[in-house]
Formats: structure tokens, sequence, C-alpha cells
């Protein structure tokens, strides 16, 4: 059990990345690597140009947990971890999927580039159909050998579509970034996650409502306290004390 989990991670990573992953592999840890330099995705903030990919980060942090659930015999837990490694590694294959559409459809790509495109969306695909058959036949028509043309905006909200049933976010993926000009090429900056959409309307929503209750009892206080006043009656009465 614990040599299956070993070797899990072994086949992700490769020999040629090194004992600190700083080598140059050509398996899955390298790809992630590769990716997200073209994604703005690389760091610990998933929000770098340049190091390790927020990827193999959350990747090795969940490798580590699963092997000390194993090692404490918490098998149904190790299960869980290791569907979210599996959701995770499929993210360096959608941005490859993504990047080569843009270059087929935006960029004039070539054989080169339709080719890399082509496999790239092999090695996704069934997931993608697993999620949703519609979304899966979209990405498949553009990105297939001979496709008669690619549509990069289908292509990549056919994606979109598919984050939350793959378990993997708007942020985990980025945006397809331009080294020249130093931003993200025209429509294919990120998304916006819903949940985080949905989040800061409800604490703008709450945090509103605080305020505007706070406001409405401080009125009503000073008006309640005004009213006394005018009456002869003040709220604040300074106390007489017989010194006799």
């Amino acid at each position: 059990m614990f040599a299956a989990w070993d070797e899990g991670v072994a086949f992700y990573t490769g020999a040629m990345e090194g004992t600190d992953g700083s080598g140059d592999g050509k398996l899955l840890y390298g790809l992630a690597d590769k990716r997200c330099k073209n994604f703005s995705t690389c760091g610990t903030r998933s929000d770098s140009l340049t190091g390790t990919s927020k990827v193999n980060y959350d990747l090795f942090d969940l490798f580590a947990l699963g092997q000390h659930q194993l090692l404490v015999g918490n098998c149904p837990a190790a299960r869980i971890t290791k569907e979210k490694i599996v959701d995770i590694m499929y993210v360096p294959l959608i941005q490859g999927t993504i990047r080569y559409a843009y270059k087929v459809d935006k960029l004039q790509g070539a054989e080169k580039e339709k080719a890399e495109g082509a496999v790239f969306a092999a090695a996704v695909l069934p997931r993608i159909h697993a999620a949703s058959p519609d979304a899966a036949a979209k990405i498949y028509n553009s990105m297939k050998v001979g496709a008669s043309s690619t549509d990069y905006h289908a292509v990549k909200s056919a994606f979109q579509s598919t984050y939350r049933n793959l378990g993997i976010t708007c942020k985990q993926v980025g945006g397809l970034w331009n080294d020249a000009t130093e931003s993200y090429y025209q429509g294919a900056s990120p998304c916006a996650d819903a949940s985080t959409k949905s989040n800061k309307g409800t604490v703008g929503i709450i945090v509103g409502s605080v305020f505007a209750g706070i406001a409405a009892v401080a009125v009503g206080v000073v008006l309640f306290m005004r009213r006394r006043e005018i009456q002869g009656e003040p709220v604040f009465q300074t106390k007489q004390v017989d010194m006799s």
C-alpha cells in the first residue's frame, strides 16, 4: 500500500526533476511548471510567472497528507485525498488545450500547434465527457485532428462549464498570459469563480445591513433624548447630593 503511494508520486514527478524539483522533467510535474508560466499560476499564491507551479505545491501537500493517512490506517480519508489529487492533475492538461486552441484560432497556428492541441484535448476529454458530454463535444469538434476550424472561445467556455464538477477553480487554471504586453491575451483572462462572487456579495450585504442597523438605532436614541429634553425631562440628570 505504502509502496504504491510512493510509486504514484514517482510516476507523477519523474527522475529528471532531481531531488528538489529544480530539474527539467518530462512528466506531469514538469508540464505543470511549464504551463504555470503561460497562465500566471506559479508560486504559492498562484499569481506568478516564475518558479514552481501552484499545482505542484498543492499536489505535494496532498501527497504528504495521503501518506500520513495511510500510515495511521485511515484508508477512507486517503481515498478522498487521492480523488483531490486526480482532480488537480487535470489542470495542466486543460491549460495546454486552452493555450493551443488560442494559438490555432487567434495566432494562425499551423500543423504543430494543431497537433499539440489535439494531444492535450485527447488526454482530458474522457474526464470532461464524464462531467458534460455537451462540453466534451464542443472541445472535441474544435481540437480533433482534421478539425475544419478551431473556436477558442467555445473551447474555453466549455472547459469552464465543467470546473465545479471537476473539483477545480478558475484561479487554479488562470488566464493565458502575453509576455510581450505583460497582460492577458484579449479574451483570455481568468474566469471568476462563482463561489468567490457569491461570497463577496454576501459579505457586502451582511456588512451593509449591520451598519444600517447601527445607524438606525443611533438616530432613534438621539431623537428620544432630544424629545425628553424639550419636555424638560432630560435622560441624563445631575444627581443632587445632600451635603448637610
